[in-house]
């Protein structure tokens, strides 16, 4: 069994592409706390790559900008490349399967509607604001 699940922050805006067929591809990076404090009193956070395809990545390029909480359900993906000086690099990535966007768009802090879950379902059955 090959499952992640992941909430994090966006550390820059989603980077967009499209195959050679058309297909869109949409990549980020989230920062995910780490449950425990360093030495230090610290919370230290990991920086995991993750990668979305077609319909879901044009909503993440569109929807999504730097800072904003995700959800992310997929898998781990290792991958093996070479570069141009001929050195082979490895890759550890996660392939979403499904994106949540957990928190509103700068734009609904302005009164406008809360773009951030257009095109995506909200099956969380919780009010829009929580009264504590």
């Amino acid at each position: 069994m090959n499952r992640i699940v992941l909430i994090g922050r966006l550390v820059r805006e989603p980077e967009l592409r499209y195959t050679q067929t058309g297909i869109a591809v949409a990549s980020f990076t989230i920062a995910v706390n780490r449950p425990f404090l360093n030495q230090k009193g610290q919370r230290e956070a990991d920086f995991i790559d993750i990668v979305v395809w077609r319909n879901q990545a044009e909503n993440c390029a569109n929807y999504l900008s730097k800072g904003r909480l995700v959800g992310v359900d997929g898998r781990l993906q290792i991958r093996s490349y070479e570069t141009a000086d001929g050195q082979r690099r490895r890759v550890a990535e996660v392939v979403a399967d499904r994106v949540e966007f957990l928190d509103r768009g700068r734009d609904s802090d302005e009164g406008s509607a809360d773009t951030g879950h257009q095109g995506m379902e909200d099956d969380s059955g919780f009010p829009d604001e929580v009264p504590f």
